[in-house]
C-alpha cells in the first residue's frame, strides 16, 4: 500500500466494563499505524464511561444517551467518526497485534470488496472456532445462517481447514472491518432489527450492490461469545427468528420470497413445537411472537427498514440446499461435508 488507511476501531459498550477493563488492551495494542480506538457508550448503566475515562483516556468516548441496541448504536456512533475503514468490534473480543493488517491489505486489493472478517475462536477454547462467524459466513436457500467452522450448536475444531481466504456471504458482527464509504452508501444496519441479523442483512444488501466481501484467516481474533444476550435467552430467540423473517422478505426477489418464506415459517414452528415438547415453553412463545411480528412489520413498518439499494451482484457463500435437513436428518455436523 502506498499510503495506511485510517482505520476507526469503535467498540460498540452497554454494561462492559469489566470486558472493556478484561480485553481493551489488547485492542490498544494493535500493530497498524494509522488507527484510533473508540468506544461508544450505549447508555450503559455501570461505571463504563468513568472506567474509561479514568483508564484509558486515551481513548475517544462517544456517549449516547439511551440503549439503542447493536444496529442503531452503530449507526448513530458511525455518523461521528471519519475514517477510512470502520474495524466493529465486540467488547468480548480478545485481538492479536496483528490481526488488523492483514485484512486492510485484502480490502485495499479491489475497490469492490467492501467487508472482511477475521477468523473467529472461542477465547474459552482456543482450538475451537467460535459460533458468531468462525471463519466466515454462509447462509443457506432458506436464509439460515451458518459459517466456515460452525453449523447450528457444533463449532468445529481448528485444524487449520479452512485457513484459506475465502468469499463468503456474511462477515460477523463481533468483528467486522468494512470501508466506511461502502457502509454509508448501503445505508448502514438496518435499526429496526436492534440486535441479531443486522450485520447478514447488511452483507446481503452490500453484495446486492455489486460488493465483495471476505473471511481473512491469517488474521485471528478470540472471542468470548454471549455477553449481552446469552444463547438460549427468549429476546434473543424472538430477535433472530423476527429479523431472519424481515432479512429474506427484504432481499429475496419476488419470484423467491412468495414460497420460501412461507416455507421457513413452517420449518420455524417445527422447531417451536420441538422446544415445546422438550419443557421450553418461552422457546415456543418466543417464536411465536417472533412471526407475528414479522407480519405486523409487513403490514404496518416496511417504510421503517432499509432495503437494498439496487439488486445487481452475484451473491457468494450462498448454500443452494436446506442446512436443516442435511444436519439434522442426514446428521452432516462440518461445513466441509456440506460444501465439497
Amino acid at each position: 500500500m502506498s499510503r495506511s488507511p485510517k482505520v476507526a476501531i469503535v467498540i460498540l459498550n452497554w454494561n462492559g466494563r469489566n470486558y472493556l477493563e478484561k480485553f481493551l488492551p489488547s485492542v490498544l495494542a494493535t500493530d497498524y499505524v494509522n488507527y484510533e480506538v473508540i468506544v461508544s457508550d450505549n447508555g450503559s448503566q455501570d461505571d463504563s464511561v468513568a472506567f474509561i475515562k479514568n483508564n484509558f483516556p486515551k481513548v475517544r468516548l462517544i456517549r449516547l444517551e439511551k440503549n439503542h441496541g447493536f444496529a442503531k448504536g452503530y449507526n448513530l456512533s458511525l455518523q461521528q467518526v471519519e475514517a477510512d475503514y470502520y474495524a466493529l468490534i465486540n467488547s468480548d473480543i480478545e485481538a492479536n497485534p496483528g490481526w488488523l493488517q492483514p485484512i486492510i491489505e485484502l480490502l485495499e486489493k479491489d475497490d469492490l470488496n467492501a467487508a472482511c472478517q477475521p477468523k473467529l475462536l472461542s477465547y474459552a477454547n482456543r482450538n475451537l472456532f467460535e459460533y458468531a462467524g468462525g471463519a466466515g459466513g454462509w447462509l443457506d436457500s432458506f436464509g439460515y445462517p451458518f459459517a466456515r467452522g460452525r453449523i447450528f450448536d457444533v463449532c468445529e475444531e481448528d485444524k487449520g481447514q479452512y485457513d484459506s481466504t475465502e468469499q463468503v456471504f456474511w462477515v460477523t458482527g463481533a468483528a467486522m472491518v468494512v470501508k466506511s464509504k461502502v457502509f454509508h452508501e448501503v445505508k448502514g444496519f438496518d435499526n429496526y432489527f436492534f440486535a441479531h441479523q443486522e450485520e447478514i442483512d447488511l452483507c446481503w444488501r452490500m453484495q446486492l450492490a455489486g460488493y465483495k466481501l471476505f473471511a481473512c484467516p491469517s488474521s485471528v481474533v478470540y472471542h468470548v461469545g454471549g455477553g449481552t444476550l446469552p444463547r438460549g435467552n427468549s429476546l434473543k430467540t424472538y430477535l433472530n427468528f423476527r429479523n431472519n423473517q424481515i432479512m429474506l422478505y427484504k432481499n429475496l426477489r419476488w419470484s423467491q420470497k412468495w414460497w420460501k418464506i412461507p416455507f421457513r415459517i413452517f420449518l420455524d414452528m417445527v422447531s417451536a413445537w420441538k422446544g415445546l415438547f422438550i419443557g421450553d415453553g418461552g422457546y415456543f412463545l418466543a417464536i411465536l411472537r417472533a412471526h407475528l411480528a414479522f407480519v405486523k412489520w409487513a403490514l404496518f413498518r416496511k417504510n421503517q427498514s432499509v432495503f437494498p439499494v439496487k439488486k445487481t451482484g452475484e451473491l457468494s457463500g450462498l448454500y443452494k440446499g436446506n442446512v436443516v435437513w442435511q444436519h439434522f436428518v442426514k446428521g452432516k455436523k462440518y461445513f466441509s461435508q456440506l460444501i465439497k
